[in-house]
């Protein structure tokens, strides 16, 4: 039998290389740092490299390891060799966390073309993009966690979200596929489904009054959702304790779904 583990070596990151795109602000961030405290080296990502450096300077203030990689995760060229650069100075990637999205709130019939590409593009392609580029070196040291961002949207759609609905419903799709494929490699693939969670990508709801009152009428928690209401999910599934854990959805939504 294997010996006995303490519950803190169970979900400690310590040596783990995470890479978590979109990691500048909101839910990314919140993760960013929830998995540098448990002890792994988190590679920040975003579009803009200055919205990282405050980031990484806030990670080594507090003694934690930190380095940055900005690129774009439509981009495929852009993908493969971000990923290379991590791994070339790292030896490994352990986790990545598909977490970069963008939201535009409007009708369908009010959608350009460009619009509603840009959201599916930056979702579920670009959670295609990283993972891809990530499996290989994932497969190489029979260790992997993948974990997609999804959204209690899927389940409860609000209208003027259309393009979000539809990403966050593929990309949680390509959870289960991946959960099949790679489960024999060692990589697990799982995703989190946050309720509502105050960032500045949510700013136009949190900030409404009228919004807030009739949401948390349906929140039996009574609160908006914060950044470090998911990191601890994040940790879990990314951690020795969810080893048999593949191909799930972890709501995490202060109760918002439990009203059906």
């Amino acid at each position: 039998m294997n010996s006995p583990r303490s519950h803190t070596d169970t979900f400690s990151l310590a040596g783990r290389v995470a890479l978590v795109t979109g990691s500048a602000r909101g839910i990314g961030w919140g993760i960013a740092r929830g998995f540098a405290e448990a002890g792994a080296h988190v590679v920040l990502n975003d579009l803009d490299p200055a919205s990282l450096t405050p980031k990484l300077a806030e990670l080594r203030a507090s003694g934690l390891k930190g380095s940055a990689a900005a690129f774009d995760v439509t981009n495929e060229a852009a993908v493969a060799e971000g990923i290379a650069v991590v791994v070339a100075a790292h030896g490994r990637l352990d986790l990545l966390v598909n977490n970069a999205g963008v939201q535009k709130r409007k009708r369908l019939v009010d959608f350009t073309y460009d619009e509603w590409r840009a959201v599916i593009d930056t979702h579920i392609n670009g959670a295609f993009l990283c993972s891809r580029a990530a499996i290989p070196h994932m497969t190489a040291n029979k260790f992997g966690r993948i974990i997609m961002i999804g959204s209690i949207a899927v389940q409860s759609p609000k209208a003027e979200i259309p393009a979000y609905a539809v990403a966050k419903g593929g990309v949680t799709s390509l959870v289960r596929a991946l959960a099949i494929e790679l489960g024999p490699l060692g990589i697990t693939c799982n995703a989190i489904a946050p309720g509502y969670v105050a960032t500045e990508f949510t700013r136009a709801l949190h900030t409404n009054p009228d919004f807030t009152a009739k949401l948390l009428e349906r929140v039996p928690n009574g609160r908006w959702g914060r950044p470090d209401d998911i990191a601890p999910a994040a940790v879990y599934l990314a951690s020795d304790g969810a080893a048999f854990v593949n191909g799930s959805v972890l709501t995490v939504d202060g109760g918002y779904l439990a009203f059906g």
